[in-house]
């Protein structure tokens, strides 16, 4: 309806909804430089990084599930600050506050949902946008979507953990107790959150390291692991929207690779196959 042919329309209507983001036009979306069609894919990515639960809530008519998620929340007051800070800082290169807004939107959900659509060459924009759209990549969407990332829940629970610890130190003999959407979060949880981001900076160090053998720039190098094992696809710099991986070598073209398969499959099942005590037991 937008204008897409029927071959564009499908490749890109699968590649938002498995948030792949792989176009058949160099240029991504903005190949087809359309405010309808922009509008149209943002509104889907945003939808396809929310947690699949929360459709099953509303199809089954249960909207006090969806109205306590948290995550939800968290989520949606993420994309949209970041779109409102992002539309001020590129609104002088626009000129527009509609244009500014459209390409500020797309680029907010396309990294936040992992999705990697590109309309615009973000590498030009202001330094701080940039830094915002570094965050997303870390933060990613909701889990139980199809999304990558962190995910929105675990930085949640990260923070509730933080600002209870806080407290503890404040008053060492108050009971500080973290709850997610009005429940406790078990302790056992807690831990297993914190060992995963642990785990996850710790291989992000790692593959930068092997990968800053090529003796790329920082920003290069660091947004292009970020980028992998995230399953965002673009970073910055040379590896940004109008970029690509190809000046990488082999060596850094397996880290990457090796990176975006630990991404996907959350770290931990990675770990245990890299575990002798796990094979012992086969």
């Amino acid at each position: 309806i937008a204008g897409m042919t029927p071959y564009d329309a499908a490749i890109h209507a699968m590649g938002t909804a498995g948030t792949g983001g792989f176009s058949n036009y160099a240029a991504s979306v903005g190949a087809f430089a359309s405010p309808v069609i922009d509008i149209a894919i943002t509104v889907f990515m945003v939808m396809f990084g929310i947690n699949f639960a929360l459709y099953y809530c509303a199809i089954t008519g249960n909207w006090r599930g969806i109205v306590k998620s948290e995550e939800l929340r968290w989520y949606l007051g993420i994309f949209l600050v970041a779109t409102g800070m992002i539309t001020v800082m590129i609104l002088p290169q626009y000129g527009s506050w509609v244009q500014a807004l459209r390409y500020a939107g797309f680029q907010v959900s396309s990294v936040m949902s992992t999705t990697g659509f590109a309309t615009a060459d973000y590498v030009l924009w202001p330094q701080t946008a940039q830094y915002i759209l570094i965050l997303l990549m870390f933060c990613g969407a909701c889990a139980g979507s199809t999304g990558g990332g962190v995910k929105c829940s675990r930085v949640l629970l990260l923070l509730k953990n933080v600002r209870r610890e806080i407290r503890q130190i404040i008053h060492p003999r108050s009971v500080n107790v973290v709850k997610l959407d009005g429940r406790v979060v078990e302790e056992k949880v807690l831990h297993t959150v914190t060992i995963f981001l642990g785990a996850y900076m710790l291989i992000i160090f790692a593959a930068c390291l092997v990968v800053a053998l090529d003796n790329f720039s920082f920003g290069t190098t660091f947004t292009a692991v970020v980028a992998c094992i995230s399953n965002i696809g673009p970073g910055l710099e040379a590896v940004g929207p109008m970029g690509n991986f190809a000046l990488f070598s082999p060596l850094s073209k397996l880290a990457l690779t090796a990176c975006m398969v630990i991404g996907r499959l959350e770290v931990f099942p990675i770990l245990i196959l890299c575990s002798t005590a796990a094979w012992r037991r086969v």
